[in-house]
């Protein structure tokens, strides 16, 4: 079975080359931060310059062995290039447009894949609003997660702030809505925890 930590070792040594920042967002980042689960694919977010963005795309393609026809014309519309790892975990790599992808990347964490390897993780804050925009079924198990493990240390006001801006742009409160609801059930399943500690 392909190993997602040995494909993203493979992105990170090809980004870091070329002086690409980079974060990833996907599996990889949930089993860091919220409950660990199986993962297959590595997601990834770019910081590329507008005018560089057509090279970097068609380095990526000759890097890597693309998974659908006609990749680099896919990426030019979706400004996600769809590639596999050299050991056939599949990637995926989306091109961050200019402005939260940008404090995204600032606010990456190193992290250790084993001695001498590290990568750069997105923040846990970053991870939750990646998955409230996202808002399937898993996102809203995975930021369950996010939020048991890391509980009062996660900067609920950023998350906030920028699932606002989300909803805004997209018209829809849904993405500030779920992480409400979940964030409403978390702290009403911790008072009620304080309160039976409290009497036995």
């Amino acid at each position: 079975m392909s190993d997602p930590l040995e494909a993203a070792w493979e992105v990170h040594c090809f980004l870091t080359a070329r002086q690409i920042p980079y974060a990833i967002i996907g599996g990889l980042a949930v089993q860091r931060w919220g409950e660990p689960r199986f993962t297959r694919d590595v997601d990834v977010t770019v910081v590329v310059p507008v005018e560089q963005a057509a090279d970097f795309v068609e380095a990526v393609v000759k890097k890597f062995v693309p998974r659908i026809e006609n990749a680099a014309a896919f990426a030019r519309r979706s400004r996600v290039i769809l590639v596999w790892a050299a050991n056939g975990c599949q990637v995926d790599i989306s091109l961050g447009l200019p402005g939260y992808e940008d404090e995204v990347i600032r606010r990456a964490v190193d992290f250790e894949l084993e001695p001498g390897r590290v990568v750069r993780l997105c923040a846990p804050e970053d991870l939750v609003i990646h998955k409230a925009v996202a808002g399937r079924p898993r996102d809203l198990e995975d930021i369950r997660g996010i939020i048991h493990r890391r509980g009062k240390s996660l900067d609920t006001d950023l998350i906030r702030l920028w699932l606002g801006r989300f909803s805004e742009i997209l018209g829809d409160s849904a993405p500030s809505d779920r992480f409400a609801a979940i964030w409403r059930r978390w702290e009403t399943d911790r008072r009620q925890k304080q309160r039976q500690s409290r009497n036995p």
